[in-house]
C-alpha cells in the first residue's frame, strides 16, 4: 500500500505536495519522494524514511515549479531500498515522465521477462517500472496514447499519478485501474487541480473535493484545463474493503463513504453478533477506535481508553521486518491500569493477522490487572494474502488460515474471541450496487480473487512475501 499525490497550476506546487504527502503518511513509511515540473524540466528528490525526514525547507527550495507529484511507500513488490523509492523519473524521446503508483500488478513478472528478452534494462525491482518500459515501446506519438497502450497490457491494481514534460508545458495525469481496487480522488485548490489517494490530504491543504476518478478513467490536467479519457471498458467494481477496515484514515471518504462511520458500524454489528458481559470496552489504537466506539454504543458497555499509543512509533502492521514488528508492540502500546484493573475488558481491534500482536496485548492487559479479556475483531478472519497492494503475509503465516477460532483464542490467551462476519462487514460498509457486498474485493477474507494471477507472477509475489 502506498499514497500518491499530485498538483498542477500552483506557484508553490512542491510545498503543497509535501503537505499532501504528510497527510498520506499512514499509507507508507519506508520512503518518500517528490518530482516537480518547472519550465519543461522535471526535478526529483527521494529518500528513505518519513516525509518530515526526507524533506526540509532547503530541499523543497530545489524543487521549483507549478506542478508536482509525490509518493509515500511501503513495499509490496520490490525491496525496501532507495532505488525503488518513487516517483520514478525517466527520459524519453519526447521529453520526461515521472510516475507514482499505488497498488500491485499481478502480471508484472511475465511482462518483465518479455521486455528483458526484447532488450529492456530495468533500473529497479518494482513492478511500476514495467509500465514505463511498455510506454517506451508503444508506437503512439503522444504520452496519453502511450500510457493507454501500456495499461491495456497490465493486470491488477493501480492508481497512478504521472507528471510529464514536453517542451515548456507539463501535464498531470491520474489513472485508476478498470476494477477500481485503489482509491484516487480529484479536487480543486483555488485555480489548481489536485489528485490524491485520500480526501484527508484535501482537508489539510483546504482543497475542495470534486469527485473520485471512475474505474478505468484517465484524467489529463494541463494549462487549458482537465480532460477525461476512457482506458478500457470497466470490469466489475472491486474496491478494496480493507481500506475501510484498516488502511484509510478515519477522516477520509473512500469509495464515497466515511471511513469513520463504516468502522463505527462494524463495531455496532460486532456487538450484535458477539455480545459478552463486561465492564469496559477499549480499542487497540488508533484504527480500532471507531469500531470500539460502535461496540460500546450498541452494547451499552462504557468506552474507555485502556491502551495508550505512542505516536512516535509507526504502524506495526506495515513494518517490513518481523524484528521491528514484534518489538514494536510494547514500544507502541501501554495499558492504563486504572481503566482495566479488576475489570472484565472487551478489546476491539480491526484485524488479527498473525496473532502475535494480539497475544502480547492480552498479556499486557492481564499484567495490568484485567480480570477477563474478551477479544473482538471488527473484520472477518484474514485467511488469504492480498496480491493487489497490501503486504499481508504468506498464507502459512496467517493464523486464521490454519487454525479454528477456538485454537486462535487459546493461542492469544483471551477469555473469548469473536470476529465480525463477512456479511456483517459488507452490511457496515454498504454496497455501491443494489446487491449486498457487490462492488468490493474481499479476497483476503474469502480467497476469491477477482483478477487472476499468472503462475510466474504468483511465484514471484509469494517470494516477495
Amino acid at each position: 500500500m502506498c499514497g500518491v499525490f499530485g498538483i498542477h497550476g500552483h506557484d508553490e506546487a512542491a510545498n503543497i505536495a509535501y503537505l499532501g504527502m504528510h497527510a498520506l503518511q499512514h499509507r507508507g513509511q519506508e520512503s518518500a519522494g517528490l518530482v516537480a515540473a518547472d519550465e519543461g524540466r522535471l526535478r526529483r528528490h527521494v529518500a528513505m524514511g518519513l516525509v518530515s525526514d526526507a524533506f526540509n525547507r532547503d530541499v523543497l527550495a530545489t524543487l521549483p515549479g507549478s506542478a508536482a507529484i509525490g509518493h509515500v511507500r511501503y513495499s509490496t513488490a520490490g525491496s525496501s531500498e532507495l532505488r525503488n523509492a518513487q516517483p520514478f523519473l525517466f527520459e524519453y524521446a519526447g521529453g520526461s515522465v515521472a510516475i507514482a503508483h499505488n497498488g500491485n500488478l499481478v502480471n508484472a513478472a511475465e511482462l518483465r521477462a518479455e521486455l528483458e528478452a526484447q532488450g529492456s534494462i530495468f533500473q529497479t525491482s518494482s513492478d511500476t517500472e514495467v509500465i514505463v518500459h511498455l510506454m517506451a515501446k508503444a508506437p503512439q506519438p503522444d504520452i496519453v496514447g502511450k500510457l493507454i497502450a501500456a495499461l491495456k497490457r497490465v493486470r491488477g491494481a493501480y492508481s497512478l499519478v504521472l507528471l510529464t514534460s514536453d517542451g515548456p508545458s507539463s501535464k498531470l495525469i491520474g489513472v485508476r485501474d478498470p476494477s477500481g481496487f485503489r482509491p484516487l480522488v480529484i479536487g480543486r485548490l483555488k485555480d489548481s487541480y489536485v489528485l490524491s489517494s485520500e480526501t484527508c490530504s484535501f482537508d489539510l491543504i483546504e482543497a475542495d473535493l470534486l469527485r473520485e476518478l471512475e474505474p478505468g478513467e484517465i484524467v489529463v490536467i494541463e494549462k487549458g484545463g482537465m480532460t477525461s479519457h476512457k482506458l478500457v471498458d470497466t470490469a466489475d467494481r472491486t474496491f478494496c474493503v480493507f481500506e475501510h477496515v484498516y488502511f484509510a484514515r478515519p477522516d477520509s471518504l473512500v469509495n464515497g463513504k466515511s471511513v469513520y462511520r463504516a468502522r463505527e458500524k462494524m463495531g455496532m454489528r460486532l456487538a450484535q453478533e458477539a455480545p459478552v458481559e463486561a465492564d469496559v470496552v477499549i480499542p487497540v489504537p488508533d484504527s480500532g477506535v471507531p469500531a470500539a466506539i460502535g461496540y460500546a454504543k450498541e452494547s451499552g458497555i462504557p468506552f474507555e481508553l485502556g491502551l495508550i499509543r505512542s505516536h512516535y512509533v509507526g504502524r506495526t502492521f506495515i513494518e517490513p521486518q518481523d524484528s521491528i514488528r514484534h518489538f514494536g508492540v510494547r514500544l507502541k502500546l501501554s495499558p492504563v491500569r486504572s481503566v482495566v484493573d479488576g475489570k472484565r475488558v472487551v478489546v476491539v481491534d480491526d484485524s488479527l493477522v498473525r496473532g502475535t500482536t494480539s497475544r502480547k496485548i492480552v498479556k499486557m492487559l492481564r499484567g495490568a490487572g484485567a480480570k477477563e479479556v474478551h477479544l473482538r475483531i471488527s473484520a472477518p478472519p484474514t485467511t488469504h494474502p492480498c496480491y493487489y497492494g497490501i503486504n499481508t503475509p504468506t498464507r502459512s503465516e496467517l493464523v486464521a488460515a490454519s487454525h479454528t477460532i477456538d485454537e486462535i483464542n487459546t493461542y492469544v490467551t483471551s477469555d473469548s474471541l469473536s470476529y465480525l462476519s463477512h456479511e456483517g462487514m459488507m452490511a457496515a460498509v454498504g454496497s455501491p450496487t443494489d446487491k449486498p457486498g457487490q462492488g468490493y474485493c474481499s479476497a483476503c477474507f474469502t480467497g476469491n480473487y477477482p483478477v487472476a494471477l499468472g503462475q510466474a507472477d504468483l511465484v514471484q509475489l509469494r517470494r516477495a512475501r
